[in-house]
């Protein structure tokens, strides 16, 4: 018996991530702003008992199935399961691969995943903006085991456009901002410390970034933050949690964010290949 959820449910069958199915799907929902449709992926599908749970359960739901399997013997198994359960079933990929290989006289290879496995730069790098993003400015530290390197230091040392750069060249990074009488998030500890680099600057140049920062949001310019006493402090203060925990320690004063980039991946490539 066919139970209906209270929202539609869409599963997309791939045998490799599923992004090519999920793209299209979410394309099409983009058109139904105000609907409310469950999307399910199962990437990696590999078994007959794989695509025969998702076909179980997408009777129970009533559900819709898009698939975008290559593999001859498992796109034909789901096609004629999915015909003796009554499911619904969208093939993305057959049609087109049909037809490029009568009009090409060549044999698809049947590969899953191999567009992705031949543009795996690529993907690297997006997947890395993505964690970088995602980990800004001390957030979702329980992710940080998962960085490549992890940047610390107090404000406007350059954390966040560092990081950045460091991403679109595909290194997952993740930044933790220092603040005064705020102690360290026990996370940090938990990763390995030479992923794990101090940014310090000459306090002087640090005010002026500091006031040019203030201007532009139009806060006032005399307070704590520029203070030229609390700031050097402030730097001194970091410097001795650098040292402590045996952090990298990378010296942001006259350097562009390429300059800081290049001596982090430097350190990086020089102890981990």
């Amino acid at each position: 018996m066919v139970t209906h959820s209270s929202s539609p449910v869409i599963y997309i069958v791939s045998g490799g991530v599923g992004a090519s199915g999920e793209q299209l799907v979410n394309t099409v929902l983009a058109q139904f702003p105000e609907g409310s449709v469950r999307v399910i992926t199962v990437g990696n599908v590999r078994e007959k008992s794989q695509i025969k749970e998702v076909l179980l359960n997408a009777r129970e739901k009533g559900a819709l199935v898009v698939h975008t399997l290559v593999e001859s013997e498992l796109l034909n198994y789901l096609t004629a399961e999915a015909a003796v359960l009554g499911v619904q079933a969208v093939d993305l990929m057959g049609p087109i691969i049909k037809w490029v290989s009568q009009n090409t006289g060549q044999v698809p290879l049947g590969q899953p995943g191999l567009y992705r496995q031949l543009h795996h730069e690529y993907f690297g790098r997006v997947a890395a903006i993505d964690y970088t993003m995602k980990h800004d400015d001390g957030n979702r530290p329980e992710g940080w085991k998962q960085a490549e390197a992890v940047l610390v230091g107090v404000s406007r040392t350059g954390k966040t456009p560092l990081s950045i750069y460091l991403a679109v060249l595909g290194w997952k990074v993740a930044n933790y901002p220092l603040v005064p009488q705020i102690p360290l998030p026990d996370e940090l500890f938990a990763i390995d410390r030479e992923r794990v680099f101090g940014l310090t600057i000459d306090p002087g140049q640090l005010i002026q970034y500091r006031i040019q920062r203030q201007r532009q949001m139009g806060t006032p310019m005399f307070s704590a933050y520029v203070d030229p006493k609390l700031v050097y402090e402030e730097v001194e203060e970091a410097l001795k949690i650098f040292k402590q925990h045996h952090f990298t320690i990378i010296n942001m004063t006259d350097k562009t964010i390429e300059m800081g980039a290049d001596e982090i991946i430097r350190h990086l490539a020089r102890r981990f290949g």
